[in-house]
């Protein structure tokens, strides 16, 4: 920390997320003076994991990590040394059997899936799932290597490029054929994910458990340009999702500890008032009362916590009001129900051949036909609940046993969609624990009798994310995941480079920008570089 007329730090991260944290890690592995200002006294925000029935430990946000783990972020900041374990959810994903048809298992091997989609939806969908995951893996990768580096044309061209090869054309010649191919590529890739299961496959069972998973970044799949959030799903075949073990805040403690070792400070309780110019740097003030002034001020909070706090720093409100009105938030994603209970589900027809802990390391996709998705977020457009939730539900102590007592089982339960506000003017605290009892009968259903062995629950519908996490409308995404919010647009086409025009030093991170939501801490690395190329710049210059 530099000092002179006051005390100067070279960096101020506004927002202890995790992607704030990484902000500030880069930064201090790079030897900058690091502070970082969290308003909650838990830090690392919707990646945090705390005690909330005895002996349990629940997250208070995400639960399976699926995008950090293909990142360079952990190998870059050693987080491993930093006592952070990931357990391999395999399988990965499950998807409840029909009346006609037994469960589908998605496993890290592709034989074995493939294999369970025979059993369950014939030969034909079996062998175009192994066709659909030689297709969309470097499509896929292309799109993880475009998530970590600035939303650009450029870089995206670079990203890209490549594709064509993915797809066929029936054009002749050899620049006729190579544009045929990139123009069929592009176009799958600009698809809605309904449109994608079409073309590939015939079963609606298949259907239904790849537009769940696909749903999990928010937008229905009927959505354009949703087909990428499908074709995710290729990946998971390289790497599954992740369990930290203890936790998904356990990624906090590890990015906590590298920050300590790294000598940067950390302040929970220290809920920012305003961000200023304060002559030639940045200051920002806290409900604390202290004031810490920075070269560089990286706000990783909400982007409408941005704005309200550049505002109160007196900066342009013309602006500001424009861009507030130009950023959809929408109305609420989901809620969680997280569940203390004697026993794990018991799903019925499980094939014989799984590992121990059964299908309890999966996302567990509770939705067997399309047209119960379709249902649930028609009532949430309207401001009603849905008949029956769509509902994810995941039961990592079957893998990770020191996230519950002895003979004792924690289930995170997270239902889609339901809307931060509700019609006629109704209150969610009138309507909150019959949502919740709505998402622990759909789990029933499946895996009948559970309920009974319900210990523990504690409800997160969309107000109480939105006050205990600062999510702004219940969105754990921040900002909806639509094609016209992504890449170059998100959160708005002059905030979309990570910074704020007329704002020089500003950066922005979190899920607000891009790539978005989810554990990625792609923004946060995005952000940390753009400091660091700024200030040798600005070395460069002196």
């Amino acid at each position: 920390m530099r000092t002179g007329a006051h005390p100067r730090w070279d960096a101020v991260v506004v927002g202890g997320g995790h992607n704030g944290l990484v902000a500030a890690a880069y930064l201090a592995r790079a030897g900058r003076s690091v502070c970082v200002v969290e308003r909650d006294e838990v830090p690392g925000g919707a990646v945090s994991t705390v005690e909330r029935f005895p002996g349990y430990r629940v997250d208070r946000g995400s639960s399976a990590h699926l995008m950090i783990r293909h990142s360079p972020v952990i190998d870059d900041l050693g987080l491993t040394e930093m006592g952070l374990t990931y357990l391999d959810c395999d399988p990965w994903a499950f998807c409840p059997g029909t009346d006609t048809a037994p469960p589908l298992v998605f496993r890290t091997d592709l034989d074995a899936t493939c294999a369970s989609i025979e059993a369950s939806c014939g030969g034909r969908d079996a062998d175009a799932y192994r066709r659909f995951v030689e297709v969309w893996t470097p499509r896929s990768q292309a799109l993880m290597k475009a998530f970590y580096q600035p939303p650009d044309p450029g870089r995206f061209a670079v990203a890209f490029g490549g594709l064509g090869a993915t797809a066929t054309s029936a054009r002749t010649g050899v620049v006729g054929n190579r544009t045929g191919r990139m123009l069929s590529a592009t176009q799958e890739l600009m698809a809605s994910g309904d449109a994608l299961l079409d073309r590939w496959f015939t079963s609606e069972h298949l259907k239904a458990a790849l537009a769940w998973f696909g749903a999990q970044s928010g937008p229905p799949m009927n959505a354009p340009a949703t087909a990428p959030m499908i074709g995710f799903a290729a990946l998971m075949h390289q790497l599954p999702p992740g369990r930290a073990v203890g936790g998904s805040g356990a990624l906090t403690t590890a990015l906590l500890r590298r920050l300590d070792a790294e000598g940067a400070q950390v302040h929970t309780g220290a809920a920012a008032s305003t961000i200023g110019r304060c002559g030639d740097h940045w200051r920002v003030t806290g409900t604390d009362g202290q004031s810490r002034c920075a070269t560089t001020v990286i706000a990783a909070c909400h982007i409408l916590t941005t704005l309200d706090l550049l505002g109160a720093g007196g900066f342009a409100p013309d602006l500001l009001d424009r861009w507030r009105t130009q950023i959809s938030v929408g109305s609420g994603m989901g809620m969680a129900v997280r569940v203390g209970a004697r026993d794990l589900p018991v799903y019925r027809d499980l094939p014989s051949d799984l590992p121990a802990h059964g299908v309890h390391s999966s996302l567990a996709l509770l939705v067997t036909d399309r047209a119960h998705l379709r249902r649930a977020e028609a009532a949430a457009a309207v401001g009603e609940l849905p008949d029956r939730p769509a509902c994810v539900a995941m039961s990592f102590s079957a893998i990770d046993p020191g996230l519950s007592p002895p003979d004792r089982h924690l289930i995170n339960i997270w239902a889609q969609w339901h809307p931060r506000h509700l019609s006629g003017g109704r209150d969610w605290a009138d309507l909150r624990e019959t949502a919740a009892d709505a998402v622990i009968a759909e789990l029933d259903r499946y895996a009948p009798g559970f309920s009974d062995g319900v210990e523990h629950r504690h409800v997160q519908t969309p107000d109480l994310l939105e006050s205990e996490l600062g999510l702004r409308g219940g969105n754990i995404m921040h900002v909806e995941m639509t094609i016209d919010q992504m890449f170059m647009f998100r959160p708005h086409p002059d905030l979309s480079g990570h910074r704020v025009p007329g704002a020089d030093g500003l950066l922005l991170a979190g899920a607000s920008t891009h790539p978005g939501g989810g554990v990625t801490g792609a923004s946060g690395r995005i952000a940390a570089m753009a400091a660091l190329a700024g200030s040798r710049r600005r070395g460069l210059a002196r």
